[in-house]
């Protein structure tokens, strides 16, 4: 691969497949092709949920969709300096990239023109910030209005493999997705679109995905692992281990080694203690939390970049070491009157 070689359909299954006693000498294979392109350097991007809930679509993982239960945070637009808030406080926090995010099927043109207003207020405040759109399935014009806003980028999921797309989602198409991707890509945005591992695919239905994802030249990969939200179709549907999360991020860099693969939603419940191995495959993390889901605290993710070495790309200043605490006295088990800590 870095000769050149592209990845075959039969030699990702084979990574994919990995064992688990041999997954770690997997990681530190790929790891030296995530180098070869981003050294250590990590990509940090923070969401934006612009419109939480009431979407009228029915994906089963979401839990946002048409039918959900779940308790999340409903609201409707914010505000421009609500919106412009939230980007400086993930900005401060060390991003680079604002993502923002209104769930729907698509945008109206009133949509669309009060985001580039958010747009042009964050950029004025922040000329050098990446923006990335990610507002549904986009009508003629859509896309170039937001270019001319100052949006760099778009984000629409394929989420699953074409041949399993219908089973988890009605009320829009496979080729519908394609071609929102296609449409941000003809008005000259960056395509970012990924996928949601967990859904119960096949290893041949999630190499089918990285592959469509790798020819429909995708910059940027975010892999996605199921949350499995209470009040969804997909509730109490756990299908990843920590090593199986590794090996779909191996899988994912040797199918498209000089993309920008980011480690999205699930990675604190999914990877677990391993999430610092996975930035050694993926370059790219979201900070702080996700659209309606909480994620670990933004310092501890800052802590587990420096802690493994990494720095933010673009940033003024790199992840500062972090002491881990002072000595706690131990006052319970042996000796004491307090249960042990077992």
């Amino acid at each position: 691969m870095l000769g050149g070689h592209r990845t075959t359909e039969a030699e990702a299954l084979a990574v994919l497949r990995t064992s688990d006693e041999d997954t770690l000498d997997l990681v530190s294979a790929v790891a030296r092709l995530r180098r070869a392109y981003f050294g250590m350097t990590v990509k940090v991007n923070y969401l934006v949920n612009l419109k939480s809930g009431l979407c009228p679509e029915d994906c089963g993982y979401c839990s946002q969709a048409l039918g959900s239960s779940s308790q999340i945070l409903r609201y409707t637009w914010l505000k421009a300096d609500e919106a412009l808030e939230q980007a400086r406080a993930g900005l401060d926090g060390g991003a680079t990239r604002v993502c923002m995010v209104a769930s729907g099927r698509g945008p109206t043109d009133r949509d669309v023109e009060r985001v580039a207003g958010m747009v042009g207020a964050i950029k004025e405040e922040h000329p050098q910030v990446e923006v990335c759109a990610c507002l549904g399935l986009l009508k003629e014009g859509q896309a170039e209005r937001l270019r001319a806003a100052g949006v760099d980028a778009y984000n629409h999921n394929i989420n699953t493999a074409e041949s399993h797309h219908d089973s988890i989602v009605s009320t829009h198409t496979y080729a519908d997705r394609v071609a929102t991707v296609a449409t941000a890509q003809g008005a000259g945005l960056s395509a970012c679109s990924g996928l949601i591992a967990g859904l119960g695919e096949s290893d041949e239905q999630l190499v089918e995905a990285l592959l469509a994802l790798r020819d429909l030249g995708s910059e940027s990969i975010p892999v996605n692992f199921l949350m499995p939200f209470d009040g969804t179709p997909k509730q109490q549907t756990w299908e990843l281990t920590p090593l199986r999360c590794l090996r779909i991020l191996a899988t994912a860099r040797v199918l498209a080694p000089q993309r920008e693969i980011r480690i999205a939603a699930g990675r604190e419940m999914h990877l677990r203690s391993l999430q610092t191995l996975g930035l050694h495959l993926a370059n790219s993390i979201f900070l702080g939390d996700y659209l309606t889901s909480e994620g670990q605290a933004a310092q501890d993710d800052l802590a587990l970049l420096a802690d493994g070495g990494f720095t933010i790309l673009g940033a003024d200043e790199v992840p500062g070491e972090r002491r881990g605490g002072e000595p706690a006295i131990r006052r319970r088990g042996a000796g004491t009157t307090e249960a042990a800590n077992a």
